[in-house]
């Protein structure tokens, strides 16, 4: 039976279906232009400083990168949405699918050379469940356990067709117990940041606060003769001018995701040595989205956000703003998911039945033309995708009588205390990730379970909903998967009518790097992908 058409066609919502027919992983074939060469450094260049090391607790590029190099995962995904053996060499699913048996590696050791056991998965696993913000992805994990020092057995509550694709190292680093089990907090531990202890190709070197992370080959990977750098560092370089400079020197020589400007990304890609690509971002979904405080007045009236919903030109913002790169969101589910429709409302630009709305909701303009005053927060970091899609959703707001003030917060840590941990805020844009699968990365957002005050990227809207909470509860269990896509079409269908968010505009990821580099990572994941087989050609 050839799979790989079959999972590429469906994925990612009937993986689970095909590791419960008993089918056991296969070995991808990579074929190389020349043999790998071993040595030489990369220097990566990030817009943002990472405040964690450890995906465990963490989601996000500033975990992501350094995490997935630091950190081993039971399986690593293809660009076809392939699972691929990591740390499992196989694995599969009972006749129910409610149980995974997988079988691990035998010659594995984390950095201190001490030995990964099925008790370090069982460790992991539990820690995850128990710490990442993405408290749907593992919820139905009853319990894990450790038939011998290499086998591991993961009991459901329930089918879960999103499972395989978080056992992903971004998603479920693995993680030595010795050092982690310490009794300790594991968001806060300080093993998170400074002598990390990991399971990955590369070893920990050296963590300098918005400077750099430098990350150094372990020489004892469980993969014989990999990874072939010498070294990753990782340099914060928040000036996206600099940024271009540092990639046009050289002294930058790989760029993922939107730490550049468009025009950047377009004149880069131009460049005698340098390309530009958007290859290797297929599980991650990215939308941003306005998001309203449902606990606030006036956003606690749908008519308000509707109104401020058709007062926006998307066209304007895709067209010029982003020179036709990113492509219009529709609601909660990015259009490369096999889940998405765009049968929902969409809020095309009316002025006319904006201002009738607000008329409606009782905010007639005073003798300015002025209806409310509001503010619009933005994620620090993304000022393409933030700071200055504020700045044109204030103009175009003020066409309607809604005068919003664009607030710019000092650095991430401040908007999480803002935004998430008080929901002192009134609109906020804000890019979150699919990652792979409704359940993990859509679920967060809507569900009441997952209001969780101070935890980043959770239902930070305070978003309640009984029918959709079952909804989603139905459709994270089905693995039919006809079934399951009919679930999320209503789903998107009732959320957009709703309106606790405003969907804008897919993110358009790009990586810009040195013609050079070989074999960086392309799966669904991008940069949070291990760099094991990346190498400088000679």
């Amino acid at each position: 039976m050839n799979l790989r058409p079959f999972v590429k066609q469906i994925a990612p919502g009937v993986l689970a279906v095909v590791g419960m027919l008993g089918v056991l992983s296969t070995t991808t074939t990579f074929v190389h232009a020349e043999e790998p060469v071993r040595g030489g450094e990369l220097v990566i260049g990030a817009g943002y400083s990472a405040s964690s090391l450890n995906p465990a607790v963490q989601s996000g590029f500033g975990a992501g990168v350094p995490g997935a190099q630091l950190f081993a995962g039971l399986v690593r995904y293809d660009e076809d949405w392939t699972p691929q053996p990591y740390l499992a060499t196989d694995w599969a699913f009972s006749a129910d699918g409610k149980t995974l048996r997988l079988n691990l590696v035998k010659n594995a050791t984390f950095h201190d050379g001490e030995p990964i056991t099925a008790s370090d998965v069982v460790f992991s696993i539990n820690a995850v469940k128990a710490n990442h913000p993405f408290k749907t992805m593992l919820q139905a994990v009853e319990s894990a356990k450790a038939a011998d020092d290499h086998t591991v057995v993961i009991n459901l509550s329930q089918p879960h067709p999103a499972l395989m694709v978080a056992l992903s190292p971004l998603l479920l680093p693995i993680m030595p117990e010795h050092i982690y089990g310490d009794e300790q907090e594991l968001r806060t531990h300080p093993r998170n940041l400074q002598d990390v202890v990991g399971s990955g190709p590369f070893k920990f070197g050296e963590y300098v606060a918005d400077q750099r992370i430098v990350l150094d080959r372990y020489e004892d990977f469980f993969i014989e003769g990999r990874p072939y750098l010498d070294r990753i560092v990782i340099q914060t370089v928040r000036d996206r001018s600099n940024m271009s400079l540092l990639l046009q020197r050289g002294e930058v020589q790989y760029n993922p995701f939107t730490s550049l400007t468009l025009r950047d990304v377009d004149r880069l890609s131009r460049i005698n040595g340098l390309s530009a690509t958007t290859e290797g971002y297929g599980g991650i979904g990215a939308i941003n989205w306005l998001a309203f405080n449902l606990d606030r007045e006036p956003l606690k009236d749908l008519r308000v956000r509707q109104a401020i919903a058709y007062a926006i030109d998307k066209d304007f913002i895709i067209n010029t703003m982003q020179l036709g790169r990113s492509k219009r969101a529709t609601g909660p589910i990015a259009d490369s998911s096999p889940f998405y429709t765009a049968d929902v409302e969409q809020y095309d630009l009316n002025i006319k039945r904006s201002k009738q709305l607000l008329d409606d909701a009782g905010y007639a303009p005073d003798e300015n033309g002025v209806r409310m005053t509001i503010t619009i927060d933005w994620i620090p970091g993304t000022v393409e995708f933030g700071k200055n899609l504020g700045e044109a959703l204030s103009a175009q707001l003020r066409k309607v009588g809604v005068e919003a003030t664009v607030r710019s917060l000092p650095d991430f840590g401040s908007w999480i205390g803002q935004i998430s941990a008080t929901s002192d805020y009134d609109l906020s844009i804000e890019s979150l990730f699919n990652w792979g699968d409704p359940i993990i990365g859509v679920h967060r957002s809507y569900i009441t379970s997952n209001i969780r005050p101070g935890v980043p990227f959770s239902n930070t809207t305070h978003y309640t909903n009984p029918e959709i909470d079952a909804l989603l509860e139905q459709a994270g269990a089905e693995t039919d998967p006809t079934e399951r896509t009919a679930l999320y079409h209503e789903f998107q269908k009732i959320i957009t009518d709703d309106l606790p968010m405003h969907y804008l505009h897919e993110v358009p990821f790009h990586t810009v790097q040195r013609d050079e580099l070989r074999d960086l990572p392309v799966g669904i994941w991008g940069a949070m992908a291990p760099f094991d087989r990346a190498y400088w050609a000679q």
